[in-house]
């Protein structure tokens, strides 16, 4: 009777455990899928897990069930091994101004993403500005949105992509030549 159970147990167990871990390798996929495809004016959200689902149809949602830290590290190195965009990072300029008494763990958590994040420029927005240029771009470009397990506010990393090969600053000359050219 015993063997019975356990064997009732494990044919129960085993899909539960299966589908939990195959959850976080699917959304590694779907990032390695997207890069490719994602260029310039695109967009990869790092996002808590209270971030709405959203219904605009460039806006794909994806659950990690990960840490926030892991899959910004994630996602951060898989656009540094790509050939074609470079990020364009934005923070919720509320994020310095959450304490550990309303969110427990935010100090902790400011740490780790400004040690994580340190190579990189960040820009810091108030939280409905960043939305906005969500909303804006999703109308034409398609935006991947990770969620995450993280249950503090204000912890999202919002990464636009940018082009590569050819640098902000190769753009203003090319503008500046246009313009003295009167195009």
């Amino acid at each position: 009777m015993r063997r019975l159970a356990l064997f009732l147990v494990c044919c129960f167990a085993l899909p539960a455990v299966h589908n939990a871990a195959a959850q976080p390798a699917a959304w590694k996929t779907r990032l390695a899928e997207s890069m490719p495809l994602l260029g310039h004016r695109n967009w990869i959200l790092i996002v808590d897990s209270a971030y709405p689902l959203q219904s605009s149809p460039g806006v794909e949602t994806v659950e990690t069930s990960a840490s926030l830290l892991d899959v910004v590290h994630a996602v951060l190195d898989t656009i540094n091994h790509s050939i074609h965009v470079r990020p364009n990072i934005f923070m919720d300029a509320e994020l310095p101004f959450v304490s550990d008494q309303d969110a427990p763990g935010v100090s902790a958590y400011r740490t780790r993403i400004a040690s994580l994040l340190h190579p990189y420029t960040i820009q810091s927005l108030p939280h409905e500005q960043i939305i906005s240029r969500i909303d804006q771009a999703g109308k034409t470009f398609h935006i991947l949105v990770l969620k995450t397990n993280m249950t503090i506010p204000y912890t999202s990393v919002f990464i636009q992509l940018n082009c590569r090969y050819w640098s902000d600053d190769a753009e203003s000359r090319l503008r500046a030549k246009m313009k003295a050219a009167g195009k």
